[in-house]
């Protein structure tokens, strides 16, 4: 028998799961949190209070999950630990970090500790909007042809906007530092005592290509004169999925009881690594994580601009295929914020009686509402938009308010906009070719909301699939682990063999409703119309709003 782990790094906490490599079968689940979880109010060791859109987190607290969880799962799923043969991680991304030159986050030396910008970044980390529009506006000026693999817009998710921000803000930060690294890849670094960084994120968040490299000295000049070397903290050698990134350290594995033969494959994507994860081999499917926020993929025989589009690399998902992302940024922890802040105490009591989450009660009191019968469409840009307008500074919109809006009315149309957000990428896609047959949701929202399942089925029309397991992006990276080991030490040898082998059986599928599609067509046409108005047309007045905002914070 042979067994595999898969780290799943999320943005609040990491699951963690154990695979059995013959069967398929997930024999434990840990979840561990983050000790201190998302810094974006203030720094831990200072109380300094941190700049709007700033979003920070604690490198030591994802050792600490590692240090907590693999012994628990190993434990609990009651298997010889030495037939453990393989260990994949995956993680929210761009979260970057400065590291020293062996490996050491900067933050964690006491001369560099209370400096913001020595902790690592997490992805939705927005503070350098500036430095992304900054890039866009050089690379449409040179019409540089990178532009055009990711959608025609640099997001300020991505490396060099936030390492920009460190050059210009902070300087000895950035001299101090030896490199800007993935936080997938660091932490591999710390597992394996060698640093190989994927070339998954160096594809798609740090605009490299296997083809043409990075975009030339000359345009990082062109954006700031006195910043011309971009691969200085990056380095240039970038590892394929699925190979290996070396053992398990001795001293790890002896601590979690674990082989010194433990494989540990390259640092992945959240997303993408669920690709796989979820039995999606070949063109045709559009797989949504779904969590605090959604990315989609897809992958495709050739390589086509889609507007919007926050990259297309070649083998960046799959091996042989060009691996499309897109993604909307608030989506759970949008539901979440609407929850806990607007949603009245009758309701949580009503809940309770029920013996249901709030949640929950919400969802039974909206499914019943009809397409349009909520009057009010909402843009789910309370943290900006990813795709396809790619731009962190737009806010959030309701439009159509009465006076016989509810909770669950509300409710209603959020999950909504999230729906048609999704219908808006789907749509990007099939315009330019992409052909979409179906989409596969992962993620416990897919599990927890059949309403927004089926909303996703009858507002995109295309047929929604949830597999069975609800921890798709750790069982994604367990079977990178499982191929980074090869067959030879009871692994696999190829990505598609693995993800054929072990792929989470269907748990159910949501088909489209024809009487929905002319209803929600009509609605779906005024909801165009108001994307258009507050992204494409006039952007300023939630630009403005949002500046306005950030001056009376500072």
């Amino acid at each position: 028998m042979s067994y595999s782990i898969g780290v799943d790094f999320g943005t609040a906490s990491a699951r963690m799961v154990i695979l059995d490599l013959n069967s398929g079968e997930e024999l434990a689940i840990a979840v561990v949190e983050y000790p201190h979880g998302v810094m974006d109010k203030t720094l831990y060791p200072t109380g300094e209070m941190l700049p709007p859109d700033w979003a920070l987190q604690d490198p030591m607290d994802y050792l600490r999950v590692l240090e907590e969880g693999i012994p628990a799962v190993v434990a609990h799923a009651g298997i010889p630990a030495e037939e453990v043969v393989g260990l994949g991680i995956d993680f929210t991304a761009c979260t970057v970090l400065p590291a020293t030159e062996d490996g050491a986050a900067l933050c964690t030396v006491a001369a560099w500790r209370e400096h913001p910008h020595a902790w690592p970044k997490l992805w939705k980390h927005h503070a350098a909007q500036d430095w992304a529009d900054r890039m866009t506006a050089v690379a449409e000026v040179r019409h540089d042809s990178f532009l055009s693999r990711y959608g025609g817009r640099i997001s300020s998710e991505w490396y060099f906007p936030k390492l920009l921000e460190i050059f210009a803000e902070d300087r000895p930060v950035y001299d101090a530092m030896r490199w800007f690294v993935e936080a997938t890849d660091w932490v591999v670094w710390q597992l394996t005592g060698q640093l190989r960084r994927n070339a998954c994120t160096a594809g798609y968040k740090a605009l490299w290509s296997p083809a043409e490299g990075l975009p030339p000295a000359e345009y990082f000049a062109a954006v700031r004169p006195d910043f011309d070397d971009p691969a200085a903290k990056l380095g240039t050698t970038f590892y394929p999925l699925g190979t290996s990134a070396g053992d398990l350290l001795p001293e790890y594995a002896d601590r979690w009881g674990l082989s010194h033969r433990v494989a540990v494959a390259v640092g992945n994507v959240d997303a993408h690594v669920s690709v796989p994860g979820a039995g999606v081999s070949e063109p045709g499917a559009l797989v949504m994580v779904i969590g605090t926020s959604i990315c989609h993929l897809t992958v495709a025989d050739e390589e086509v601009g889609v507007p919007g589009m926050t990259g297309v690399v070649r083998d960046g998902i799959l091996p042989g295929w060009y691996g499309y992302e897109a993604g909307q940024v608030a989506v759970g922890d949008m539901y979440a914020w609407f929850v806990d802040t607007m949603v009245p105490a009758a309701y949580a009591q009503a809940a309770q009686e029920a013996g249901a989450s709030l949640y929950e009660y919400l969802e039974q009191l909206a499914a019943p509402l009809r397409p349009g019968q909520t009057g009010m469409i909402a843009l789910d840009w309370w943290n900006g938009n990813r795709s396809i307008l790619g731009d962190a500074d737009l806010t959030g919109v309701w439009v159509g308010w009465h006076l016989n809006a509810r909770p669950e009315t509300l409710y209603r149309s959020l999950l909504e906009s999230t729906a048609f957000g999704t219908r808006v990428i789907v749509d990007a896609f099939q315009e330019c070719g992409v052909d979409l047959r179906e989409i596969v949701a992962c993620g416990g929202i897919a599990h927890k909301s059949p309403l927004l399942m089926q909303l996703y089925a009858d507002i995109c029309q295309l047929p929604v699939t949830v597999r069975a397991s609800e921890e798709i992006p750790a069982r994604g990276a367990a079977l990178f682990g499982a191929v980074a080991a090869g067959r030879q030490r009871g692994g696999y040898d190829a990505i598609a063999e693995a993800s054929a082998a072990l792929a989470s059986p269907v748990r159910h599928t949501y088909y489209p409703r024809a009487e929905m599609q002319a209803p929600y067509d009509a609605v779906y046409q005024v909801y165009r119309q108001v994307y258009q108005v507050f992204g494409q047309s006039q952007p300023q007045w939630l630009h403005t709003l949002k500046h306005i905002r950030r001056e009376a914070l500072s």
